[in-house]
């Protein structure tokens, strides 16, 4: 989008989520003009005096069913005012949330995000939505939360956001392996001292010292993302260290 305004919508019954945008980065990116964050609650399209937006589920069962008419909609307003924006509706049963999506969409002139509440959403809903997404295998009381996780990931990811660039670049996940442990004053704390290389000035051997950081961390802690993480020949050859024990 070359730096133009990215409009994000969330269509939730809370709309006072959105302002948990209300300090630190997404604060500062609103401020400058770079995101918009807004809210599109469903009780606004419904016709009852109790803005009734759920019932009880055909066929029986516990819980309440949010439904369809109100949440299609509020996802007909959200494409109307930003008609270029793709539509993903917050599911268990979505595509998980990865950095690689976070990147994909920080590119995009907007996005909307729906929020489901209760038992569940009348499955026509998601005829009218352009994919379903999922922050993790776990239950929410509701989408929000994850919503403004995902959020988060995507504002910060939008270019000027973020005032240094090269810290974009070497966080967690974004090579596909987990961030090197990082250290500040002082340099010794009751006895822990900060490794001797931090210290000595030499960039090429921080730099190395870093990078097998991040391989032990991620053997340690997420071996699985070792799989799909691009891997150099020196890489593997200090994995294999790593993992003999040599190092």
């Amino acid at each position: 989008h070359g730096g133009t305004l990215v409009r994000i919508t969330l269509i939730t019954i809370f709309p006072q989520v959105v302002e948990l945008a209300s300090f630190s980065i997404l604060k500062i990116a609103q401020e400058k003009g770079l995101i918009e964050l807004k809210a599109i609650d469903p009780r606004d399209f419904t016709h009852d005096l109790h803005r009734t937006v759920d019932d009880a589920p055909f066929g029986g069962g516990a819980g309440m069913v949010m439904k369809p008419e109100p949440l299609i909609k509020a996802i007909e307003k959200a494409r109307h005012e930003s008609p270029n924006s793709p539509v993903y509706l917050l599911s268990p049963g979505g595509k998980r949330f990865t950095q690689r999506r976070a990147e994909e969409w920080s590119k995009l002139p907007g996005l909307t995000l729906v929020c489901g509440r209760y038992e569940g959403i009348d499955a026509r809903v998601e005829k009218h939505v352009d994919g379903l997404i999922s922050l993790g295998d776990f239950v929410l009381s509701g989408g929000e939360l994850a919503a403004m996780a995902m959020v988060d990931a995507v504002c910060r990811l939008v270019p000027k956001v973020v005032g240094k660039e090269e810290s974009l670049k070497e966080e967690s996940f974004v090579e596909g392996l987990l961030e090197y442990p990082q250290y500040t004053r002082p340099a010794d704390l009751n006895g822990e001292k900060v490794p001797q290389v931090l210290l000595s000035g030499n960039h090429a051997e921080i730099a190395r010292w870093r990078r097998a950081q991040q391989l032990r961390l991620t053997w340690e802690r997420r071996p699985d993302l070792l799989a799909t993480a691009p891997l150099t020949t020196q890489d593997r050859k200090e994995l294999s260290r790593i993992i003999t024990g040599e190092s």
